[in-house]
């Protein structure tokens, strides 16, 4: 299977770097960056083919939309149509597969996905909604190339993208600051702050590991470590006091309204 990318940036390296430890041969990966410096340290990193122009990499079965979202519209405008071939796979964040079917000549095999930062380690998850002019051997190949870096689901309507993009796209940032918060409150009760930090990764690491293996439901999970009249009952009293579950699920509804707004905001045109 040809791929090609449009755009070499971080989330294409991380794609591109698991296709070639999955097996996938050099030579049937292409990609067109601007960047002269950016086109030679991929050529270094991964001996793949690279170009300056995206329409040098048209050829290939699956199409990788790598670029800003804010800048797609006009790179996909100034392409020739495509070969009906051609699945069209958009890592573009907000930018709906309609749009990018208007954009290219009405060409109709594209699909959408939302892959998250920890793909650049290889434990990224990713939702991927499809139109219905793409092929069951398309979705095959564009969830394979997503498969390199993580996890994949499928949602069978492009709003629950949306959805996607609250928990899995921002949520590492959500993990993140709980990490901040933990790490200053390790530091409030007295540690020094390299300590903290340590503690702080480590436990939230620990525990991710240990939800991913052990299988069960996190609420299971909570109860075992939970004993009655002990010290973690009496703190996730305090953390439910204050209304965790409350302020979780409207960050998510936040970032669900906003991922909607961004999908009209690039669309226009």
């Amino acid at each position: 299977m040809k791929i090609g990318f449009i755009g070499g940036g971080n989330m294409a390296t991380a794609l591109i770097g698991g296709l070639l430890k999955q097996g996938y041969a050099a030579d049937d990966i292409g990609v067109a960056e601007p960047n002269a410096e950016r086109r030679a340290a991929l050529a270094q990193a991964f001996g793949i083919g690279l170009e300056e122009s995206a329409a040098e990499v048209l050829t290939a079965e699956t199409l990788v939309l790598a670029v800003k979202p804010q800048i797609l519209q006009a790179v996909l405008t100034r392409l020739p149509p495509l070969s009906k071939h051609v699945c069209v796979l958009s890592i573009a964040a907000g930018v709906r597969a309609a749009d990018i079917a208007r954009w290219l000549h009405g060409h109709g095999a594209i699909i959408r996905a939302m892959p998250n930062t920890p793909a650049l380690v290889g434990l990224g998850v990713t939702g991927l909604y499809a139109l219905a002019g793409v092929s069951q051997s398309q979705k095959d190949a564009a969830e394979a190339i997503l498969a390199a870096v993580g996890q994949t689901v499928w949602v069978d309507s492009e709003a629950h993208i949306d959805a996607v993009t609250a928990i899995s796209g921002s949520g590492p940032a959500y993990v993140f600051l709980f990490m901040e918060a933990l790490e200053a409150a390790a530091v409030d009760l007295g540690l020094d702050r390299a300590t903290a930090r340590t503690l702080a990764l480590g436990t939230v690491h620990g525990a991710a590991s240990l939800a991913v293996q052990d299988g069960s439901e996190p609420a299971l999970l909570r109860a075992r470590v939970t004993s009655k009249g002990g010290t973690t009952e009496r703190g996730i009293a305090a953390l439910e006091a204050g209304g965790l579950d409350r302020i979780v699920r409207q960050a998510a509804r936040a970032a669900a309204d906003r991922a909607r707004e961004l999908g009209d905001l690039l669309g226009e045109g």
